[in-house]
């Protein structure tokens, strides 16, 4: 089964274009999701966190996701090692989750593939671009964080034109060009290389 890792940063429309792939009938798998998931069950992951980032990083058995977001993005080393503690839990859990699907390709969905080297586990990557300021715009609208917030998250992630070189192929979300027709095209191409 070949394993496709679909990259962008904040607010390029990763999810979307997962979505589009889900409907062709591709199983998807969301890295920050299953992050945020394991940030609330695994226990030892709950602990090592605490250690880090001190006891207020939760709230009862939950994240204070607000609280953690002002404490990494504002500390670069801090950021690094919560990501040393999250990435390889995460990366084990996409693992066993893609062992466990039948499908032609299985999709991984994550923002720092490149930064945290598990493109490496991947057969092909998958960039979805976007300018930078419908970027943030689509980032201001989802989520309950401000402009100097987003563009701190960006600044954390790998520029976005060296993120799309080094991808095998790039989706433009730039709500201009239409998504599904490209999204079919390359589910056809990977569809071939399944089947070569």
């Amino acid at each position: 089964m070949l394993k496709v890792g679909i990259t962008g940063g904040i607010g390029s429309g990763k999810s979307v274009v997962c979505r589009v792939f889900a409907t062709l009938g591709i199983p998807f798998f969301n890295a920050d999701l299953a992050a945020r998931q394991l940030l609330e069950t695994d226990e030892e992951l709950k602990q090592q966190v605490r250690s880090l980032l001190g006891d207020e990083s939760y709230n009862g058995a939950l994240p204070d996701r607000a609280k953690i977001a002002s404490i990494v993005f504002n500390d670069p080393a801090k950021l690094t090692a919560l990501n040393a503690l999250v990435h390889p839990a995460t990366i084990a859990y996409g693992e066993k989750w893609m062992s466990q699907q039948q499908a032609p390709y299985v999709i991984k969905e994550a923002a720092i593939f490149f930064e945290s080297g598990s493109y490496r586990s991947m057969d092909i990557m998958v960039g979805v671009s976007a300018p930078a300021e419908l970027r943030i715009q689509r980032a201001l609208h989802r989520s309950a964080i401000n402009r100097e917030e987003v563009l701190n998250r960006m600044a954390q992630q790998m520029d976005e034109d060296e993120k799309m070189k080094r991808c095998d192929y790039v989706i433009v979300n730039d709500e201009r060009q239409a998504v599904i027709p490209q999204v079919i095209n390359i589910h056809q191409l990977l569809l071939a290389k399944v089947n070569a």
